[in-house]
């Protein structure tokens, strides 16, 4: 009980005098001797709470700076992680891609090189560049094509590159037949694909042949199959848009190929043995 008061009775004292050299050093300008006074009388107090406190200070600043450095960590790890799933989720669709090109490959016994678009054409023409060129055994004037069917044509090569017209170009024309028929014609692209639109015209030779929607077409074929192979898929026609009397018949194509979304594409660079005819429809 005694040792209390002593106790408490020494703290008042303290905390009176400590109030007082207070007002002396701050009335002084903190010149006065008090300011000497009071590092004398509390420094040794100050240094023993600072020897207790200095530790457990470090110890909640360490815990703190490894918070931060983990929470950084853990956000670099999970920005990795995103951009591996991405690139998985990418890779995913260019296996589906690449598989559906190698199941229209066996269908129609082309020999293709498989490729990837790594760009898209300027604004005055619809074109993609490939990474795939001479060193790869591609030349110009030949078919390109994707798992749904007809891309377009190779314009230019170099050495790992090449430069692919899309059909959907108002400058490309492709030779078609209407499936299960003899009834041939051509195609020409809208010029309109890579901003959105994604309709080819149709026109055909014949104006007594039988025109609906809904026909499938096929490529005709080039001499010695340069730019176009038989037989790959083209698009379905949509509507019919001749008037009763036209000496052709004309309509818009829907494209089984998706223009503004390729991926993995396969360039022609052997014609096959025979005309594949409607057998690469099968998929469709």
């Amino acid at each position: 009980m005694h040792e209390n008061r002593r106790t408490r009775l020494a703290l008042a004292v303290l905390l009176v005098a400590a109030i007082a050299l207070i007002t002396l050093s701050y009335r002084s300008g903190g010149t006065s001797g008090a300011n000497g006074a009071g590092n004398s009388l509390f420094g040794p107090v100050e240094n023993a709470a600072g020897y207790v406190t200095r530790p457990i200070e470090g110890f909640f600043h360490a815990i703190g700076h490894d918070d931060a450095t983990e929470i950084a960590n853990l956000q670099t790890q999970n920005d990795q992680l995103r951009a591996q799933l991405s690139r998985l989720q990418l890779s995913q669709s260019d296996a589906r891609q690449l598989n559906k090109l190698l199941q229209l490959d066996a269908r129609g016994g082309y020999k293709i090189v498989a490729a990837s678009v790594i760009a898209a054409g300027g604004s005055y023409s619809d074109t993609v560049t490939i990474d795939a060129g001479s060193k790869d055994g591609i030349q110009a004037d030949e078919t390109v094509l994707n798992g749904n069917g007809l891309v377009g044509t190779v314009t230019s090569v170099g050495p790992t590159t090449s430069t692919v017209l899309l059909a959907s170009d108002a400058s490309a024309t492709v030779g078609v037949r209407l499936a299960g028929t003899n009834t041939i014609g051509a195609i020409t692209g809208a010029g309109t694909t890579m901003a959105g639109s994604d309709t080819l015209r149709l026109r055909l030779f014949s104006a007594s042949a039988t025109l609906q929607p809904g026909d499938a077409l096929v490529t005709f074929g080039s001499v010695g199959g340069r730019p176009y192979v038989a037989g790959v898929p083209v698009g379905t026609v949509t509507s019919i848009t001749s008037q009763p009397g036209s000496l052709t018949q004309t309509a818009l194509v829907t494209p089984f190929a998706d223009f503004s979304g390729l991926g993995v594409v396969g360039v022609v660079i052997a014609v096959p043995r025979a005309d594949p005819r409607d057998s690469v429809l099968g998929g469709h």
